[in-house]
């Protein structure tokens, strides 16, 4: 087999938002480029799926907020047009075992309960101003904070089982339990999300928008803008990095450049076989931000249903392995889809199970909210991310317990003609499309000052 060999200023590992964005700010600036991408597409931890005339649903990352100003404007200069996520009418929450309509995002709560709920938030985010956002490690307490779990600060600090639920859904959209969180990392990304509602609430919150043509099309237009920048299915191998101009080999190609900008997923960037290697520090911190565990699920109807009915669609029952989810129709309202997930526990859980096994407890538990009507749908689409070989799971790698403190320094440091972008290393919205976003446009930055 002939090994091909392409010459640029900058190689990108990665044609993920991140590695695209930083391509396109490189280019941009007249530095010639090649991106390397493992997989036959582009869009990392973004994918559309097709559900016919058309019309798309998204099997990854995917919705977009208030103050994500640098995704909303890459998708901007694309081209790619945003429009609200459905969010009329009432939501359901299941509470011992009773599906409970409500206006408001949660349920009613006692007064005592409700009280308990604001003092647990307003001590957490007490503690997360103190954090800050781009050196957690120089926190106060950090040592101590890093290696409390935030589980362990949960049952420390509150007392009612339902708060417990609600304050641990700061876990849940990062898809980790809360037992496997330090409580530094966890306030880490409280701040970077803009605090608690900023985080988990649609209207005005980070669920609020969606893509039309799905979040992918970001990627694809600027792959398109790129075009033969990029290489498919080339995954980068080995890297020599003491050489210049730096050689990364792929399996089917070899590239040399005078910098280089690894752009995946830590889990997998450790697995690159870097020449030298490399140091420990950058090694361990590679090695310890683990991903989470998540099966999305996206289930089509020939018409959205509840929205008849007066619901938003969104749902929540802890109880059931497909716990919560959203109305995550297309922008013309037909056809109807419901958007749900499983989560760390279920995730882990359902990911060994047959197809036919997620496929009925995915549609009973939409089954128990929405009753006999969501039983069933015209199309059924999942997506185990722990199980694709170019991810090993979502929506981002957290640290270890004690990892930020003692490694966290060197995730995002440059090392000889290296950088590092990627949505676990931003500061603002780290793990989110603008987190990526951000991080290209930093490493990028970096590139281009280093080349004069």
């Amino acid at each position: 087999m002939t090994i091909a060999t392409r010459e640029a200023d900058v190689a990108i590992v990665g044609a993920g938002l991140a590695g695209l964005t930083a391509a396109l700010d490189l280019e941009r600036a007249g530095r010639t480029v090649v991106v390397l991408e493992a997989r036959d597409r582009v869009g990392g931890r973004t994918l559309n799926a097709d559900i016919g005339d058309g019309k798309v649903v998204e099997m990854g990352g995917q919705w977009i907020g208030p103050t994500q100003d640098h995704i909303a404007a890459l998708a901007k200069d694309l081209g790619v047009e945003a429009f609200p996520t459905y969010y009329e009418g009432d939501h359901l929450t299941t509470l011992d075992g009773q599906v409970r309509r409500h206006a408001e995002p949660f349920p009613e709560l006692t007064q005592t309960v409700e009280a308990e709920l604001d003092e647990a938030l307003r001590r957490l985010h007490e503690l997360a101003s103190k954090v800050p956002i781009d050196a957690p490690w120089d926190a106060p307490d950090a040592a101590t904070l890093d290696t409390t779990t935030f589980e362990e600060w949960i049952r420390a600090n509150v007392g009612d089982p339902g708060v417990r639920d609600i304050v641990r859904v700061i876990a849940d959209v990062h898809a980790t339990p809360a037992a496997e969180l330090s409580l530094l990392w966890t306030l880490h990304a409280l701040k970077s999300a803009n605090g608690f509602e900023s985080m988990v609430s649609v209207t005005g919150g980070a669920q609020q928008d969606r893509f039309v043509g799905g979040s992918q099309a970001v990627s694809i237009r600027a792959a398109e803008r790129l075009g033969d920048a990029i290489e498919l299915e080339a995954p980068a191998r080995a890297i020599d990095r003491e050489l210049d101009p730096v050689l990364i080999r792929t399996d089917r190609l070899q590239v040399t450049a005078r910098r280089v900008v690894i752009a995946v997923p830590p889990i997998l960037a450790a697995r690159i076989a870097f020449e030298p290697p490399l140091p420990s520090d950058k090694d361990a911190i590679l090695t310890r931000m683990h991903p989470g565990s998540v099966i999305k699920v996206n289930v089509v109807y020939e018409e959205p249903f509840w929205r008849d009915e007066g619901l938003s669609g969104q749902w929540l029952d802890p109880s059931q392995p497909l716990s919560i989810g959203l109305d995550n129709s297309p922008p013309e309202g037909s056809p109807g889809v419901l958007v749900g997930f499983f989560e760390t526990e279920a995730a882990r859980r359902f990911s060994g199970a047959p197809p036919e096994d997620r496929k009925e407890a995915a549609l009973s538990s939409i089954v128990a909210s929405f009753g006999p009507k969501a039983a069933d749908p015209q199309r059924y689409h999942e997506l185990d991310w722990s199980a694709e070989p170019w991810t090993r799971g979502c929506y981002a790698g957290q640290p270890a317990i004690g990892a930020t403190v003692a490694f966290g320094r060197a995730l995002r440091t440059p090392l000889g003609p290296i950088h590092w972008a990627g949505a676990e290393t931003a500061t603002m919205w780290n793990g989110y499309l603008d987190g990526a976003v951000a991080s290209g446009h930093r490493a990028a930055q970096e590139v281009n000052e280093a080349l004069g």
